[in-house]
């Protein structure tokens, strides 16, 4: 299992990220601000998103990342990525 650390931190400060952890490129935990420091290709590669809540700093980059790589993912035929989370925390994205 590879895990790159894209963001760790509670701020947006410079060179700081929020959280995310990429999993064997294809797995997210969380969606923070370092979610932006991929390239769409990476990006287009994940497959998963597990959101562990719903603060700003672990969901930012979500609707960011689905509006990046939608297309693409259509164009190459694979499914849209899919988001995990407990039902509460799915209803705070989906009011949003």
């Amino acid at each position: 299992m590879q895990i790159r650390v894209l963001g760790c931190s509670g701020s947006i400060a410079a060179g700081s990220r929020t959280t995310s952890f990429l999993l064997d490129e294809r797995i997210l935990i969380d969606a923070g601000t370092g979610v932006g420091d991929l390239t769409l290709d990476e990006m287009s590669a994940v497959d998963h998103i597990f959101v562990t809540h719903s603060h700003l700093d672990h969901v930012l980059a979500i609707g960011l990342l689905a509006d990046s790589v939608t297309r693409r993912r259509a164009a190459l035929r694979r499914p849209p990525v899919q988001v995990h989370a407990l039902p509460a925390t799915l209803a705070a994205l989906r009011s949003h």
